[in-house]
């Protein structure tokens, strides 16, 4: 069924914004004196509850050190914080110029797996965002990706049809899930590719 909408969903990390600055889990593990691999794990492993809302950044800091054997202090967890929230702020500039011309062609739309207080300074930093027609951020919403949640729930926002949307993601199993709810998915591997299938999806202007 289809409404005969046209909404391009962007994924974020990856797609309009970089992925993690090279270094970041360095500076981080170099502050709990481990090393890189053990704090890589952990960081990752503790990370789904953090990134779906299901957990503060206190909670899921505290565990991350736990984890690691190492003490937990507030200090430590805010600096920590910080230090994350920031080396994820990278856009690419290029993407951020097309997402946003696409508005007098399509309704654009966001879903990103990303907690809920590098959301709120993500926003802060980027306020073109709020232009979009719909943003949804897996900590405010109480989903991530791949959860099917997610994706129905910008269904449901957008008061549209499965089918109304095109998902644009770099990683497969995320595109695969929008697929499985009834979306049309694309797996982004650069710009020019996107506009090839951008171009072929929406009606012809």
């Amino acid at each position: 069924m289809t409404t005969d909408r046209r909404i391009v969903l962007f994924d974020l990390f990856g797609v309009i914004a970089r992925h993690q600055h090279p270094g970041a889990l360095d500076k981080m593990a170099a502050r709990c004196h481990v090393s890189v691999e053990a704090f890589t794990t952990a960081y990752w492993t503790y990370r789904p509850p953090y990134d779906a809302g299901q957990q503060s950044a206190s909670a899921y800091w505290t565990d991350v050190l736990r984890g690691l054997s190492r003490p937990v202090d507030a200090d430590t967890i805010e600096e920590l914080r910080l230090t994350d929230i920031d080396s994820w702020f990278r856009v690419d500039a290029l993407m951020v110029t097309y997402v946003q011309s696409l508005r007098h062609r399509a309704e654009v739309a966001l879903l990103s797996n990303i907690p809920a207080d590098h959301a709120d300074a993500f926003l802060a930093a980027q306020p073109w965002l709020r232009h979009l027609d719909h943003i949804a951020f897996s900590g405010k919403i109480k989903a991530a990706k791949p959860d099917p949640a997610a994706f129905q729930h910008c269904v449901v926002a957008l008061r549209a049809a499965p089918a109304d949307f095109l998902f644009v993601d770099d990683r497969e199993e995320n595109v695969r899930a929008a697929q499985a709810i009834g979306m049309n998915g694309h797996i982004f591997t650069g710009q020019d590719g996107l506009e090839t299938v951008v171009d072929t999806w929406l009606p012809t202007r």
